[in-house]
């Protein structure tokens, strides 16, 4: 006979709301708090076109249409096999929090709740789920369980899908047919532990000889990669060679490319939107604006173009880089300029593109990390007709405050679309800007 779990009861902080408006949906048969500390959070996100203004708006509607019946005191069931959604007024604080916390903050509010049903209850287990780490440990200090948010986490960070493969000791003459006799190698002339996914790339090695190739599902070949050239831009290394194939087939409308600073990431892709300008109606290069020390744009002095700049400079810095190979008269150089002063070319924060039409266009979103998974979905799901979709950042170089390398919206970009037919990847490890950039990356 099966014993029955143990129901348990989840606080929510207004941060996992904000993350995920469906949230409540996720914690099978156990009952969900909501402090109302949380709901007056809630009213303050309800206007404007950010995914947090999308997540408070789901959500407050969401519970509406459950509250036919007073959330008070065992609350309302969410759905079938779930549990109860329950809405708590914190009241005074417990004696244990008052001696710990002087000030009443929104946070200390959502602790006092946690803190009073855990005494309230004390055979259930009561736990506090955020995405803030710092309230999370001060639930701990007062004995109280808590967790982040997991629900979109990728679960295993160091196999995240790589995109290359390295074949050691492949026989001679089938490296020499990859050169000779292209599309003629199918993946079962080769073993391999397990089966390639399309668009995967693969470096086959036979002592001094190699060659790179990537895997064509539709026609179950190898393909031969060569090392092009994009606007000037040569690849360093096989990494880069594969990024820019991935950046360059026209088969492929959604690539992602991850890597740690100075491996060329952004260079690349940019190199290849203007290798391939004509393709498309426009090239948008955007990044989010996650301002420093998690403070608002509006700390920063200046008009909005001046506040922003700082946020967008790598981009132009990137884009310096291809213009300034050529002089300021040659053709090349001049084409540059007249893309972006005809806006054929747009550098912009993420939040000023979102709302735009994404149809034939060349879109890089520079900083993917800093993405939450809905925010990346919205952005996918945006695209239109002949729109090819890149997405670049360094899954371990998280700016935003409530995302880490499990949980950034690039890795579960990379986890979901992995083995789709429309969909490449390409983790660079190399650095290419000096010896001493590589070193610091490596050591400090």
């Amino acid at each position: 006979m099966a014993v029955a779990r143990k129901l348990k009861m989840f606080v929510l902080d207004t941060n996992v709301i904000l993350h995920d408006s469906k949230c409540i949906y996720q914690f099978e048969e156990h009952d969900i708090v909501i402090p109302m500390t949380v709901l007056e959070e809630l009213d303050g996100f309800k206007k404007g076109n950010e995914s947090t203004n999308f997540h408070a708006r789901e959500f407050l509607r969401a519970v509406d249409a459950l509250a036919q019946q007073p959330l008070f005191g065992k609350g309302v069931r969410i759905g079938k096999d779930l549990g109860n959604i329950i809405v708590k007024v914190g009241g005074e604080y417990h004696d244990d929090l008052r001696l710990a916390f002087e000030k009443r903050t929104p946070d200390h509010e959502i602790l006092n709740v946690a803190y009073q049903l855990s005494r309230e209850f004390p055979r259930r287990e009561v736990i506090l789920v955020s995405k803030d780490v710092n309230l999370r440990l001060k639930a701990k200090a007062l004995g109280l369980m808590a967790q982040d948010y997991r629900n979109d986490n990728v679960k295993d960070i160091a196999s995240l899908y790589t995109g290359i493969r390295l074949r050691e000791h492949v026989d001679e003459p089938l490296v020499d047919r990859m050169y000779t006799q292209p599309f003629t190698i199918s993946p079962s002339d080769l073993t391999f532990e397990r089966p390639l996914v399309p668009n995967e790339y693969l470096i086959l090695r036979n002592g001094k000889k190699s060659a790179l190739a990537t895997y064509d599902s539709d026609r179950s070949v190898l393909r031969r990669v060569d090392k092009v050239s994009a606007y000037g831009i040569t690849p360093r290394n096989a990494e880069q060679a594969f990024a820019l194939n991935a950046l360059s087939n026209p088969e492929v409308k959604l690539v992602s490319i991850s890597g740690k600073a100075g491996t060329g990431k952004t260079l690349l892709a940019l190199a290849a939107a203007l290798e391939h300008k004509k393709e498309y109606r426009q090239i948008f290069m955007a990044r989010p604006v996650v301002p420093l020390s998690n403070k608002d744009l509006g700390f920063l002095p200046g008009d909005i173009q001046s506040k922003l700049d700082p946020y967008m400079q790598p981009l132009y810095d990137n884009l310096g880089v291809i213009q300034n190979q050529w002089g300021v008269t040659d053709a090349r150089h001049k084409r540059i300029r007249e893309m972006r002063e005809e806006e054929k070319l747009v550098i912009a924060p993420l939040a000023y593109i979102r709302g735009r039409s994404l149809v034939n266009i060349y879109f890089i979103v520079d900083e993917a990390q800093n993405l939450t998974p809905h925010e990346v979905k919205t952005i996918i799901t945006r695209a239109g007709d002949g729109t090819k979709l890149v997405f670049t950042g360094d899954i371990f170089q998280i700016d935003h405050p409530y995302l880490n390398s499990r949980s950034n919206g690039l890795s579960y970009l990379i986890d979901r679309m992995q083995g789709q037919s429309i969909y490449a990847h390409v983790n660079l490890t190399k650095g290419e800007r000096s010896q001493l950039a590589e070193l610091a990356s490596n050591l400090l």
